[in-house]
């Protein structure tokens, strides 16, 4: 609900921001607009079947680290069980065995779902081109309706006109200035 609430006051303060910069810009004749991340997430086909084929893997590799975690606890409660009757040996023999597995998940969660894991690997792979076809169309769009300025609900600018770049002229006053 938290994040409900975040989400749909971040969308309402872009919003209102577009309103205003909408009607001081159209005063000076600049043309916004705005594109809404969310329903191309939820209607554009590609991305639908790039999630589900994320879904499918991550679904895989859930399913992998739970047989982990049971195969463990299995170990784990057969020592409890058997550890009054077992020789030092025998104890250690166990021990060490469930060492192993408990390395063994603690290793397979990190490559998996670890930073730049498997997980976040294959999700970029497949979204990464779909995101720079979004980008590309947003592009080709506002410069066939001639817009200035795009804006992204979720992620911000999606486009500006180069015209607009002032990096130049920040840099020669600088340089001007230092």
């Amino acid at each position: 609900m938290r994040r409900f609430i975040s989400s749909l006051l971040v969308v309402t303060v872009c919003l209102l921001a577009l309103l205003m910069l909408a009607e001081r810009a159209q005063s000076q004749g600049i043309k916004i607009g705005f594109v809404n991340d969310e329903r191309i997430k939820i209607d554009y086909k590609a991305w639908q079947k790039a999630q589900e084929q994320w879904e499918l893997e991550a679904k895989a590799w859930e399913e992998e680290a739970i047989q982990k975690q049971t195969d463990l606890k299995d170990l784990q409660d057969e020592f409890e069980k058997q550890k009054l009757i077992l020789s030092e040996e025998k104890k250690k023999e166990k021990e060490a065995a469930i060492k192993v597995k408990v390395d063994d998940l603690d290793n397979y969660t990190r490559r998996i779902f670890g930073p730049n894991g498997e997980a976040e690997r294959k999700q970029a792979q497949l979204l990464q081109p779909l995101l720079e076809k979004v980008t590309q169309a947003i592009e080709a769009v506002a410069i066939e309706s001639n817009y200035d300025v795009v804006f992204t609900l979720q992620s911000g600018l999606g486009y500006i006109k180069e015209s607009y770049d002032l990096t130049d002229k920040v840099l020669e006053y600088l340089e001007e200035n230092e």
